[in-house]
């Protein structure tokens, strides 16, 4: 084989490689990929005395589930689009569900955010990591269209609006699908 050959054949190699270490090769590579079921989590209500919840409490629901901080300027700019959808397919049975991932002593900051962004969807607190390692969110925001199966019909790694027109169109599609 000539030197070319050679470099070529470490070039195809290297590159397989590094699309399967990435995850982009095959969704089997994660467990969370579209198509996968939701991992189970656990994360608090933001009031005064904490309620865990965590998937099931959401089974036959379709959810949007986002992971989020305070401190994210794409988690800022996406909200309003979240919002939006909320406001629009809520009464037809979409769930919302906004999960903070500030560290535990800022809960009273994921309040504030609320409040001055006139959040209307629910918000739950996860300050440990957990949620994000098992969702293999590999950043934030990390925003997962959840099916009424529980199965991950969308996973989107950062900011994404909400509100556009496909977006919608999945989740009215989704909203038409009964178990």
């Amino acid at each position: 084989m000539s030197r070319g050959g050679v470099i070529a054949s470490i070039a195809v190699v290297v590159s397989l490689g590094a699309l399967a270490w990435g995850g982009t090769l095959s969704p089997s590579v994660s467990a969370v990929a579209p198509g996968a079921p939701a991992p189970d989590f656990a994360a608090v209500t933001l009031d005064a005395q904490p309620v865990t919840k965590g998937i099931a409490d959401y089974r036959g629901d379709v959810v949007l589930l986002n992971l989020w901080a305070t401190w994210c300027g794409p988690c800022e700019w996406e909200m309003p689009g979240i919002e939006s959808l909320h406001r629009d397919f809520a009464p037809a049975g979409l769930k919302v569900v906004a999960v903070a991932v500030d560290d535990p002593p800022f809960t009273q900051r994921v309040r504030d955010f609320i409040a001055r962004k006139g959040l209307t969807f629910e918000v739950l607190h996860e300050g440990s990591g957990k949620i994000e390692n098992d969702y293999e969110a590999r950043g934030i925001p990390a925003t997962y269209l959840i099916g009424r199966d529980g199965l991950i019909r969308k996973r989107v790694a950062g900011a994404s609006d909400w509100n556009s027109p496909a977006n919608r169109a999945l989740v009215a599609e989704l909203l038409k699908l009964r178990k």
